[in-house]
């Protein structure tokens, strides 16, 4: 278990601006700091800075010249950061990371770095806001009181390496509770395997609603850090089978070879997989497959693609590798 220490909490009343550090602070569960402008029922509650990346920036100076601050004026809440953590190294934490803070706070690392589309109130007073690059955002799990001085230790490690992937099964029926959902946790074990050796940050039932998955799509897809995003079910000929439609609607690049790959498996086994209209694609660094409903053929048709998605899944991530490259075997 990695141990380090926390040195500084910080909150502010507005999302953007600078934070102000304080003595103490309560982290509450499923909301996040009380009294800080980003707690909320969302996943982003609690912003995480190394002191050793703060330091690295104190020692290298600002990059922009009409900063308004100069290193030497670098104070606790300049990045709009919650809470400064000496003695862990932040790029070995990966999403799904469970830290404790204090006694009894536990928080899970739910994205890595950030977007910032514009410049904001940090960007313009330090010339380099760092959290988008190199912050962790958690959401708090269990509550608790935190001040600096007390210990954070990490719980339960995630590597960095890791694939992350999320299972969405769609089902009306599981998702009423009415039927049990088999083929998603048959997808997630079979994903976490020696093939691919993902690390299943988030599994979900939907009902059959359009609109619904594309908003889990795009929740999982922008600002989560997820490698893969595997949905089971709804691919059929029935009314309410959408996840095609809701997968190109968000979707911006298609894959279509792993679709082909997928069918041209089924209709080994029968010739009901050629009415399957799964589709996979891109979406910013995070690819989208559509499998079966049926935990059997949700299965098989993940099996038939494994041994090329850790080659894609890489490239995404930005793998610079041959594609004409043999696959490594495990």
């Amino acid at each position: 278990m990695s141990a380090g220490v926390i040195v500084t909490i910080c909150v502010s009343q507005r999302k953007g601006e600078r934070k102000k550090p304080v003595e103490s602070a309560v982290f509450r569960a499923g909301y996040g700091i009380e009294g800080d402008a980003h707690a909320g029922a969302w996943h982003r509650q609690v912003s995480l800075l190394s002191a050793a990346d703060i330091e690295t920036v104190r020692r290298g100076g600002l990059p922009n010249k009409s900063a308004q601050r100069t290193v030497r004026d670098i104070a606790p809440g300049d990045f709009a950061e919650n809470v400064v953590i000496s003695g862990l190294d932040f790029r070995e934490i990966g999403l799904g990371t469970r830290l404790r803070l204090g006694a009894s706070a536990v928080l899970r690392v739910t994205q890595i770095g950030k977007a910032c589309h514009s410049p904001c109130e940090i960007q313009r007073a330090t010339g380099d806001c760092i959290m988008p690059r190199l912050g962790l955002f958690a959401r708090v799990e269990s509550g608790g009181a935190a001040r600096s001085g007390d210990p954070a230790e990490v719980l339960d490690a995630v590597s960095r390496e890791a694939f992350q992937a999320v299972v969405l099964t769609m089902s009306d029926r599981c998702a009423r509770n009415e039927a049990k959902d088999t083929a998603g946790p048959a997808v997630a074990r079979r994903a976490e395997g020696n093939e691919l050796r993902a690390h299943i940050y988030a599994a979900e039932v939907l009902p059959d609603d359009r609109a619904l998955i594309e908003d889990r799509l795009r929740h999982y897809c922008d600002g989560h850090s997820i490698d893969l995003v595997l949905t089971v079910g709804g691919t059929g000929f029935s009314p309410r089978d959408v996840t095609p439609e809701a997968t190109r609607a968000v979707v911006e690049r298609l894959a279509p070879g792993l679709d082909e790959a997928m069918r041209a498996a089924s209709m080994k086994q029968t010739p009901h997989a050629m009415l399957s209209r799964g589709v996979s694609g891109i979406r910013g660094s995070t690819l989208i497959v559509n499998l079966p409903g049926s935990e059997r053929a949700a299965v098989e048709n993940l099996a038939a693609i494994l041994p090329a998605l850790r080659h894609g899944i890489a490239k995404l991530r930005g793998d610079p590798a041959d594609c004409g490259r043999p696959p490594e075997r495990s």
